[in-house]
This record gives C-alpha cells, structure tokens and sequence, in this order.
C-alpha cells in the first residue's frame, strides 16, 4: 500500500528522505504544516500541535518550517524539543492535543530525516489519512488559510521530558525498583539521550550511559540499536547485568546479555508475552508481529496458547491489528515493541522496563531470563537498485516460487521491498542452515542479475 504511485511522500513510517532534498526539505515540511493543520481543524477550540524530533541538525531546518505551516493554518504549535518518538505519541492524546508531529529519520544517518504524524489519540496516522493530506498538499491552500487574526503562536512546553520520564516509570508495577541492577544504555546519541538514563538512574538502577553526546551528526553512527557491538563490549568491560540499546528516536530496542550476547525483538516479545500471559495481563488469547518474526517465536506462542498474529513490517500495522483484534502486546523483530496498556507506538525504554521487571522478580540472570525460544536459522540479505522494482518480472516470480516449495513446511520465503530505501529484502528461515543460505545467495543472484539487466 505504501509504496503505490498515488503516495508521492508517504512511506511506510512517515515521509522520509536525504535532508534539504526532494522530498525532505523546507517547502514540504511547510506544505505539510498547512495542509495537515487544515484536516485535523475540527470544531470551533483553537486547535493545538506538538512538535518534537531528534538530534539531527537538520531538525532545526525542519522545525521552523512545520511551525510555520501549523500556524498559517491557525494551530497553536507546542514545540517538545528532542524527545522519543512514544514521548510525543504520549504527550499528544494526555495533553488532549489535535495532532503530534516527530522529526526523525529513526535508525538511520544523520544525512536522513523524516517527518511522521500521530492523530489525537496518539497513534499514528492511517493510510488513508495520510492520502487525505497528500491531496492537500497538492492543492493551492491560500484561500484556506488562517486570517491575519486567527494566526497560530508557538511555545515551549518546558516540562515535556519529565512528563515523559514519569509516564515510563510508572510502566513498572509499584513498588518495584532497580536497585542493585548495573545497566549499560546505548541512546544512539538520539533522542533518549536525557531522559532514558534519568528514569533508569531514579528507578535505583547503576547505569553506565553511552551515546548520549549528540552534535548533530553522529545519531545513531556505530551507535544504538542498529550498531550494538559497543553496547555488548561495554556490558563486558563494566560487568553490567544488562545492556540495552535504543534506536535515534527510541521507538525500539535490542538487548545484550550479561555475556555480551545480542537479544532481539523476537526474544524479547517473546518473554514480554510469556510474563503477561502468566499474569493474566494479555487482553486476548494472542499477540501480533510481523512477516519478519522468527517461526521459532511462532512456535512459542503456540506452546504457551498463544496465537501469534502476522502484519505486514511497520510498527503502525502492527498497532492496527492490535487494535483490530482487541490485544495489548505486539512487536517486530527489529525491537519496536508496542505496550497498548502504556503507550500507542513503540516505546523502547518502556519494552526494556518489562525486561528489568521480570530480571528483578526472577532473579534469574539475562542469559537465562530473556531467551525464551531456540529460533530458526533466519538469514535476510537487501539487493540494492535503481528504478523500477525488479520483483514483478516473470522469472523473478518464478525463482520465488521455486523456493518456497523446496523449503516446503520446513521454512518460508519472504521478498519485499523496504518502505525506506532502493532496496530488496530476501528473507528464508527453516530447520535446514544450509538450505536456507544456498536459497538466500539464489536469490539475490538473481535479483542482482535482473537489476543489472534493467539498467542496461
């Protein structure tokens, strides 16, 4: 859906790009301010936006930018500053704001940035919504604009990143502290980098922070969820129980163990479940993930009475189907975890607040604790290209399908393009290791090939 020709800006996750580039630049971000700040105008209270965004020195491109388009719309625009993509998502639905904007690119170099947008109720926007908005935005708006005496202000909100830290404490059950508990943080340099070490250090935890000196450029470089090797060097050097990295906006999270070993999305969703479910605590007989989730997780929830619900990839689908099937915990693989009872996108610092609950109660090291499930040889490799999506010739086709019957009931196949980037992720999981190599190098060979064939 997100990648159809009628979204010019709307990706899977927002819209997003090279800054001071087509389409991330000024004249969008201000396009966007106006034409978003015409649709959520309903009713006669002056109507109210939050902006936050992350380190990116392109964010104070951006920022003005959306300020502006918000009040030549007639919005009050509260400016948040750097804070977590789920601080906004929060702050927008308790402040009883009309609409949340975040500027983040997420997981990805400072030269990127991204703009997305949660509706009143702190969840992100539909496709639907955002299609609304790109009508507009195609539009000539002057004659929709605010008077001269209607015009927006904009102001700080001083208070927004205590505000939030309270709200992720209160995630733990009462009464329980870390204390005692040594804790290496990896913040990415992003958007976490104040105040995920605060609510750790005043639960009682012994935190060791890293990547949190931020300069505009380093968010997320050899840092953070997507680089964990330091996380996993320093658990070690410092013999912290625990390592947890978040991503630049601080939606998602991956763990190190106390042996330096990585724990992922699907471990953690997988021990964040089996502790509700223990607790009564899950609102349904299930969970929701992605195509992306181990078959081993899969598995898991099985044995636990579980069924586990498959979305497309993206945090937002995820939350739908959530909210569709009336359930309290999903996730992905890549750590976005989504904790309805808390918050209404994913939350790193709450998902790993779980994770130190269930540490404390158990007494049980990491090691032993946070791997639920023995998970299937998974392997997933991108082929880059350029133009048109190589996956809808025939022969493409065709190699899929063959594939996916060698690997039969033993494993899957997944080829999909990613929401964000040129790129072709070829995915295969089964019993076999070797199989599923032979069939990923396959693959991309011939997806390579057709790449290289189309471009002449």
């Amino acid at each position: 859906m997100s990648n159809t020709p009628d979204r010019r800006f709307f990706g899977t996750d927002g819209i997003r790009g090279k800054a001071n580039t087509y389409p991330m630049t000024v004249e969008t971000a201000l396009k966007l301010g106006q034409a978003a700040g015409i649709l959520f105008t309903r009713g006669n209270h002056r109507h109210r936006v939050i902006i936050g965004k992350d380190t990116r020195l392109s964010g104070y491109m951006l920022e003005p930018a959306l300020t502006a388009g918000f009040t030549s719309a007639g919005m009050n625009v509260t400016l948040a500053g750097p804070l977590p993509t789920p601080a906004i998502a929060m702050l927008t639905r308790s402040l009883r704001l009309d609409l949340g904007v975040v500027i983040s690119a997420s997981h990805n170099p400072f030269e990127d940035n991204g703009i997305k947008l949660f509706g009143p109720d702190g969840t992100k926007l539909s496709d639907e919504t955002e299609l609304e908005i790109e009508a507009l935005m195609a539009q000539d708006l002057t004659a929709r604009l605010a008077g001269p005496e209607h015009l927006g202000r904009a102001s700080r909100l001083v208070d927004a990143a205590g505000r939030y830290i309270e709200a992720a404490k209160s995630s733990l059950p009462r009464g329980l502290r870390l204390d005692g508990l040594k804790i290496v943080l990896d913040c990415a340099h992003g958007a976490a980098y104040k105040v995920a070490p605060a609510a750790l250090y005043e639960l009682g935890a012994e935190v060791i922070a890293l990547g949190v000196q931020p300069d505009g450029f380093n968010i997320n470089r050899d840092a953070g969820s997507t680089a964990p090797r330091q996380l996993c060097e320093a658990v070690l050097e410092h013999g912290a129980d625990i390592g947890i990295a978040l991503d630049g906006d601080a939606d998602r999270v991956i763990l190190a163990d106390e042996t330096g070993e990585i724990i992922d999305g699907d471990q953690i969703l997988g021990l964040i479940a089996r502790d509700m479910h223990a607790q009564e605590r899950l609102t349904g007989p299930g969970i929701v993930a992605t195509v992306m989730s181990n078959l081993g997780l899969e598995r898991f929830c099985a044995g636990l009475g579980l069924a586990l619900h498959r979305t497309k990839v993206g945090d937002r689908y995820v939350a739908e189907t959530m909210r569709d099937l009336g359930l309290n915990l999903g996730g992905e693989q890549s750590g976005h975890v989504i904790l309805s009872d808390f918050a209404t996108t994913g939350d790193g610092l709450v998902a790993a607040l779980q994770v130190l609950a269930v540490l404390v109660r158990s007494g049980q090291p990491a090691s032993k604790a946070c791997r639920v499930f023995a998970p299937l040889p998974q392997l997933m490799r991108n082929v880059r290209y350029n133009g048109v999506s190589p996956l809808g010739a025939p022969h493409i086709k065709d190699a899929i399908a063959e594939a996916s019957a060698r690997l039969g009931q033993r494993g899957r196949v997944l080829i999909r393009p990613s929401g964000t980037e040129p790129l072709i992720r070829v995915m295969a999981e089964g019993e076999d290791a070797g199989l599923i190599q032979q069939i990923v190098s396959e693959l991309c060979a011939e997806i390579a090939q057709a790449t290289a064939d189309a471009a002449g």
